[in-house]
């Protein structure tokens, strides 16, 4: 009873030191809300990419409010465990080694990626297998919105290590198109036709980036030829807009096809009788 009592007194004398405490770093808490809004409304106009802009603003709020910690600390008498954390190799540090070591890997990754800037929001990109829309950037992980609407986060160090692919970024993205044709077929003729169904959609580049179809394959039973085209992918982003696109093209492609009398063959399939038997077919 005693004991209790005496820890209550213990508690009622800190009581103080632990509400000003508190309020401190409540303090510390509102001003990085304040500083990463600045941070960010400052350098978005001032830089091609917003996730940069923001990524800093995390990362001063960050330091703001483990500044704030370490007063509290301070505060409410475990000004040694302050004195740690302030004379190891930085607040940094101090993270990475308080945290596992995922956690500052990625958080070091998520750094390197805001001032490289591989990604911009809204880029399709894929990594890793997984293929989405980059909705933000964090100091743990990325978020990805995938074509079919889910949420995937992945940890910056995995996007470090891994390939990167931005389809994107730069406004340039290439679509194939494979047609297959009869070989009694004029080859060049039907280059032609399908050339000219590309340079009638004003969506598809033309100058140094304009359309073209070339014969690639002998295949079993047609001539594989391949149309290439190019799209300005800072008009719409949206994969959607891109496939439906590459829709219209190849119902365009086959409806010119077939005006010209130009079939795409089917499959042909050769059977041969080894033991010279009449061949037995089901009517």
């Amino acid at each position: 009873m005693i004991e209790f009592k005496m820890i209550i007194d213990k508690l009622v004398l800190y009581l103080p030191k632990i509400g000003l405490g508190l309020s401190v770093l409540l303090v510390f808490i509102f001003m990085s809300w304040v500083v990463r809004k600045i941070i960010t409304k400052r350098i978005k106009p001032k830089t091609k990419n917003p996730l940069l802009a923001d990524f800093l603003g995390k990362i001063a709020a960050f330091i703001i409010t483990i500044t704030g910690f370490v007063f509290f600390l301070n505060i409410i008498g475990l000004g040694r465990i302050a004195t740690h954390i302030m004379a190891g190799a930085g607040i940094t540090t101090f993270v990475i080694g308080f945290a596992f070591k995922d956690i500052g890997e990625n958080f070091l990754s998520g750094i390197l990626m805001a001032f490289k800037s591989p990604f911009r929001v809204g880029d399709l990109i894929e990594t890793g297998g997984t293929m989405g829309y980059v909705s933000e950037l964090n100091l743990r992980e990325s978020i990805l919105k995938t074509l079919d609407g889910k949420d995937v986060y992945i940890p910056n160090s995995q996007i470090i290590k891994s390939p990167l692919f931005n389809y994107t970024i730069d406004g340039f993205l290439r679509y194939e198109i494979l047609i297959g044709i009869d070989y009694n077929v004029d080859i060049k003729n039907t280059i032609e036709i399908i050339q000219k169904v590309l340079l009638n959609f004003s969506e598809v580049l033309q100058g140094d980036k304009k359309p073209i179809v070339v014969a690639e394959n002998f295949a079993a039973s047609s001539v594989s030829l391949k149309a290439f085209y190019w799209i300005d992918t800072f008009k719409s982003k949206s994969k959607a807009y891109h496939l439906n696109l590459k829709s219209n093209i190849m119902i365009q492609i086959l409806e010119q096809l077939n005006k010209n009398n130009i079939y795409l063959p089917s499959e042909i399939v050769e059977l041969k009788n080894y033991n010279n038997q009449s061949l037995k077919t089901n009517n």
